[in-house]
């Protein structure tokens, strides 16, 4: 049996506690890492031979969100846990992205890391738990893999740094600030924030990458004590050198005239397509086409970096500091409550916003404190934005692209007071040649304020991009294109309003950046989002304060607390009537506060009326157009209200002898009734008869002629109920998630 290891560290004020050989041993490498009562497993196992024909790392992170580990059982009809949570997605790739890069470059075996939540606390989020896990498996594991990272989460409330917030924290900071890092370098950043400046957020990474280096140290000492051999990697093939040589001696001229081609993406394509084929003709009966293909790109990728370098010429002839041609428009779908249209040089994002009332909000089932999101952002990339086919499907990159365009406004997004509408924003890449997510945002902001949501500002995004050599020279590059983003050392995304950063993001592919190089970005980022900002608001600055006409029409009306379940009714029977009479949507919550949704004002006036027929208080002399329930020998009960019901006694009925009343009522006839008393238990006993007129005497079944009366409000109390359907002003902090 392995000998059980343990381990602590104090992670400002909290206790990371690390086990090692007590559970799934066979892996490469395995621990257990507990922070409070949250508990996770890391494991890390490879194939010992190398993926035949591949350049790349064949890296997979799974996480497992257990239901057990709430002590739930899984919802559906199999009760198992089945496809991951997007969190545990979004999990996954906070992972992948810092680690990737600091595998060896000719290490090419499958390797697959996997974390099980195990134990949840509901205070402590695992994500962080998961990079220190799976860089700590890999290290002790005989995995080729010696660079630990470290991870951290910073959170600012009121103007203080927080170091691990636990979700209660998050809930109410400033900022959530995700970074992973080696001794001394940054790897992986991931932040949203309500209009954090620029300065404020280098100090927070400063914070983190020192509680970074804290846990590398730790894991280094680990790694010592208990570390395997790592297996000895076989250099590389040769092959690969030869043909990049040979490409080189022959064709290096027309390579570097193509990289310095000025022209449209597809124009450049076809030039290299036509050039790699012909290579590819030379020296196909001496190579395989897949080798032949990845020299080629080599020489392309250092050719692209040295113009970039040393002869300052970009891909496409701009200035380092110059963002590509922009246009924008709204209105551009007809029928849908909002669109916006952004371009930017030849990436092309259509928005649409889609209204719907409190009551479609997407429920959750994570680890986290929120249950309700009510305000939704999806993010589509169609193989045909690239100009190629392929399968439709939504993947791990659609769902990070769209949750960082989600974080990056959410700030500006009114709460459920100001706005009571669930809100759908769907992001589709209708042409793609860099940074899509950024300007999915951008045509988001558009989106919404045509859709009249009252958000607090735009927000534009913008992906930086870094050229590095091995002197130590840089470059930072603004609104990097496809092609900039492949051969570059970063992708570095930031988004905000005129007043502060709402999102951040950076990958790498290099090991690690300097904060010199970060402070660049950001201000560089900051000035080219402002620009944007300043296009947009020549298209729509501000919400246009109208609704669509295809848009649910939300109306919010307050009731009593001693009156909100009458509105309810026996499991929800008086509600669920209401919603089904009037084909409405229809919320209350625990303060009595009602939201109606409707297709259409006169349906939404319809609905208020009966509510407030159902929680008035029943007077002798209220008139009400009844409903025959029940028919007795002694009379008939009938419904007032859909929670109300009276008794029309057979003496009441008529002022002439009833002998039998089923021969003058059925159940679901209409009669109108006075109500002549009401006791003091609540009993209520109502007249047909008090209305008749005298000429009316010998008719048993005349109807009221007193129009007046026939509506409830002509008789009724003034009630303190308030009909609001106004915009207002939201405030600041943005929408709270239930």
């Amino acid at each position: 049996m392995e000998e059980i290891k343990n381990y602590t560290l104090d992670l400002h004020g909290k206790k990371l506690q690390v086990e090692i050989g007590r559970v799934a041993n066979l892996a490469n490498g395995s621990c257990v890492l507990t922070l409070g009562e949250t508990l996770i497993l890391a494991t890390a196992s490879a194939s010992k031979e190398p993926r035949v024909g591949v350049d790349f790392l064949p890296l997979t992170v799974d996480v497992q969100e257990k239901a057990y580990a709430l002590g739930r059982l899984p919802g559906g009809f199999f009760k198992r846990e089945g496809r991951p949570t997007t969190d545990a997605t979004l999990v996954c790739r906070l992972i992948d992205r810092p680690l990737r890069p600091l595998f060896p470059k000719n290490y090419h075996n499958e390797t697959q890391i996997i974390i099980s939540v195990l134990s949840s606390d509901e205070m402590n989020p695992y994500g962080v738990l998961g990079i220190i896990g799976s860089s700590l498996s890999l290290c002790i594991s005989d995995i080729p893999f010696d660079e630990p990272v470290g991870a951290c989460v910073i959170g600012l409330i009121d103007n203080n740094f927080i170091v691990n917030p636990t979700y209660e924290e998050l809930q109410i900071s400033d900022l959530e600030l995700t970074v992973a890092g080696t001794e001394d370098a940054i790897m992986m950043v991931e932040s949203g924030s309500n209009f954090v400046d620029e300065s404020k957020l280098l100090e927070a990474l400063e914070l983190a990458q020192k509680v970074n280096g804290e846990i590398v140290t730790f894991i280094k000492e680990i790694k010592k004590d208990i570390g395997k051999d790592k297996w000895e990697l076989s250099s590389e093939d040769n092959e690969k050198e030869k043909i990049i040589k040979t490409i080189s001696n022959k064709h290096l001229e027309e390579i570097k005239n193509v990289v310095r081609l000025k022209g449209t993406k597809a124009e450049k394509q076809k030039k290299y397509d036509l050039l790699k084929q012909k290579i590819t003709n030379e020296l196909q009966e001496e190579y395989d086409e897949i080798t032949i293909s990845q020299s080629f790109g080599e020489i392309e990728k250092k050719e692209i970096r040295e113009a970039l370098l040393y002869e300052n010429i970009r891909p496409d002839g701009r200035g380092f500091d110059e963002i590509r041609p922009l246009s924008s428009s709204v209105r551009y779908l007809p029928r849908v409550h909002g669109s916006g249209l952004f371009t930017r040089g030849e990436t092309q994002i259509l928005n649409a916003v889609t209204l719907a009332p409190l009551a479609e909000a997407q429920r959750l089932d994570g680890f986290g404190p929120i249950k309700e999101k009510v305000f939704i952002h999806h993010y589509n990339f169609p193989p045909y934005s690239v100009g190629e086919p392929g399968r439709l499907m939504t993947g791990r990159r659609e769902l990070g692209h769209g949750a960082l365009a989600e974080r990056a406004l959410k700030p500006v997004i009114p709460s459920i007071e100001d706005f009571p509408y669930t809100i759908r924003s769907v992001s589709e890449a209708l042409s793609s040649n860099g940074s899509t997510s950024m300007a999915s945002i951008c045509s988001s902001s558009l989106a919404l304020m045509d859709a009249g949501v009252p958000i607090s500002s735009p927000v534009a995004g913008i992906a930086m991009g870094l050229i590095t050599d091995e002197k130590g020279k840089f470059i930072v590059l603004t609104d990097i294109q496809g092609a900039e983003d492949h051969i570059g050392d970063m992708d570095f995304k930031v988004a905000g309003t005129k007043d502060g950063v709402t999102a951040l993001q950076m990958d790498i592919k290099i090991k690690g950046i300097t904060f010199e190089i970060m402070k660049e970005a950001l201000e560089k980022a900051k000035v080219a989002r402002l620009n944007i900002l300043d296009h947009m608001s020549k298209t729509i600055s501000e919400s246009s304060g109208e609704i669509s006409k295809y848009a649910p029409k939300i109306t919010t009306i307050s009731v009593p607390q001693e009156k909100i379940g009458a509105v309810i009714g026996p499991g929800g029977a008086v509600i669920k009537g209401l919603q089904q009479e009037y084909d409405a949507s229809i919320n209350i919550d625990e303060e009595g506060t009602v939201m109606i949704g409707t297709n259409n004002s006169e349906t939404s006036d319809n609905v208020v009326k009966a509510i407030k027929a159902i929680i008035k208080d029943v007077e002798v002399g209220d008139i009400y157009d009844a409903t025959v329930a029940k028919i007795m020998p002694f009379g008939a009960f009938v419904a007032l209200t859909p929670s109300k019901q009276g008794l029309l006694h057979v003496s009441e009925i008529s002022k002439e002898r009833v002998e039998d009343v089923s021969s003058i009522f059925s159940v679901g006839d209409k009669v109108e009734v006075k109500v002549i008393k009401v006791d003091r238990q609540g009993r209520i006993d109502v007249s047909k008869k008090a209305l008749l007129k005298n000429n009316d005497k010998n008719d048993i079944n005349a109807s009221t002629k007193n129009n007046d009366k026939n509506d409830i409000n002509a008789s009724t109390k003034k009630m303190e109920i308030s009909t609001d359907t106004s915009r207002k002003p939201m405030r600041k902090g943005g929408r709270k998630q239930v």
